[in-house]
């Protein structure tokens, strides 16, 4: 009965022995698994969350670079715009320009429009001094590059005569004589000289 004791109590420690060191075993393996999927695991999120960060950055800059070439596109659209807007002043700058009909073989074409008096320097009574120099032929000159658009300092005057009581015709051209006009005016006493028509002629004429 001693023996057999003796027996059962060893194979019992023997087993005892056995989950033990099972047990620590299976702990050990579950400390390595859970350190591995800690370090790991850890890694890859800290990974995945830098690349969603490296994404976020990314588009933002691109944001960004869409903003900054809108803003661009925007600034050239509005260099555009100021020249659109002096082209519609330039043609409803309210002088309503009109063609007109010329018997005339010499004119290529003739227009009037509401142009208004340039002003003057003269007062009291007027009358037109056509010498070479006077106050009349100045203003005169000056109306006239200002309806036909010629440079008035590159603007020869051909020929200025008498058209009517307060009216005058005079013709002037450009250096080389590629763009020649005849232009009709009217005195308006305190306004000055009021252009009437102007005539685009093929050569100089009175």
């Amino acid at each position: 009965m001693d023996a057999k004791s003796r027996l059962d109590k060893f194979e019992k420690r023997r087993k005892n022995k056995r989950r033990i060191t099972a047990l620590v075993v299976l702990a050990g393996v579950l400390i390595v698994v859970l350190a591995g999927f800690w370090l790991f695991g850890g890694s890859s999120n800290q990974a995945a969350n830098t690349k969603s960060s490296n994404e976020h950055i990314k588009i933002t800059e691109s944001d960004s670079n869409n903003s900054e070439s809108d803003s661009n596109n925007t600034d050239d659209t509005s260099k555009e715009d100021p020249e659109s807007d002096n082209a519609d002043e330039e043609d409803s700058d309210g002088l309503n320009k009109k063609e007109v009909e010329s018997s005339d073989s010499n004119v290529v074409e003739a227009f009037t429009a509401d142009w208004q008096p340039v002003g003057t320097e003269q007062t009291g009574p007027h009358t037109t001094n056509y010498d070479d120099g006077s106050q009349d032929r100045k203003e005169i000159k000056h109306a006239a590059a200002m309806a036909t658009g010629l440079d008035e300092n590159n603007m020869t005057t051909y020929w200025v005569g008498n058209a009517g009581d307060q009216k005058v015709t005079t013709t002037v051209f450009n250096g080389n004589q590629s763009e020649i006009y005849r232009v009709s005016l009217t005195w308006h006493d305190g306004q000055g000289w009021q252009v009437n028509k102007v005539e685009k002629l093929k050569e100089p004429a009175h």
